[in-house]
């Protein structure tokens, strides 16, 4: 069973009570009802979670948009699971919202998992909104820390020579240095 998989139901199961409805949704291989859920109003949040996990998981592009919804939560978990999913529903618009959710200013608390879904998509979309959404978190006294540093981290894993003017900015912010460093190594040098 994939990891996030077993992690997601464990603590749907705890937030569902485990009831019937539960269950089911949790072993059925039919499509059409997962996505029933998802348009069914009056559908616990636990149950539509479950739902789009499982059909992100399969390739079923009507996923999409609550997955979308799901990575922009306040609930962390929430948002991994979302991620996990996303990365790999296969569906070309996930660069793009993870863009747009990973460098909206108002919603900067929660682009942790947008900003980690995108290093792992490698889109052409993820060396912009990183390089965005770093220099942004480059302002004196911003409380976004975990952002930054995964974009750090992140702009090293892409290996993208675009990258290198933020990060030579972020050398001069001790909690981000040592990672800006590494990340400055990672990037081919041009000749």
């Amino acid at each position: 069973m994939d990891e996030e998989l077993r992690t997601l139901t464990e603590r749907l199961r705890r937030e569902s009570g485990g009831a019937a409805p539960y269950e089911r949704l949790t072993t059925t291989g039919d499509h059409d009802e997962l996505a029933g859920v998802l348009i069914e109003s009056g559908q616990p949040l636990w149950a539509r979670e479950l739902a789009a996990f499982r059909l992100g998981l399969a390739g079923d592009r009507r996923a999409f948009e609550a997955l979308v919804l799901l990575l922009n939560h306040r609930d962390p978990p929430r948002c991994a699971a979302a991620a996990h999913a996303l990365a790999r529903l296969g569906d070309p618009r996930t660069a793009r919202a993870a863009a747009a959710l990973a460098t909206n200013e108002l919603r900067v608390a929660y682009a942790l998992h947008p900003v980690r879904l995108l290093v792992e998509l490698r889109a052409p979309e993820s060396v912009p909104a990183l390089i965005t959404t770093l220099r942004r978190r480059l302002r004196p006294h911003d409380p976004y820390r975990r952002v930054a540093l995964a974009c750090v981290e992140g702009l090293g894993a892409l290996g993208d020579g675009r990258a290198r003017p933020v990060l030579n900015d972020a050398l001069a912010h001790p909690v981000l240095a040592e990672a800006a460093v590494h990340a400055l190594a990672r990037i081919p040098r041009q000749r």
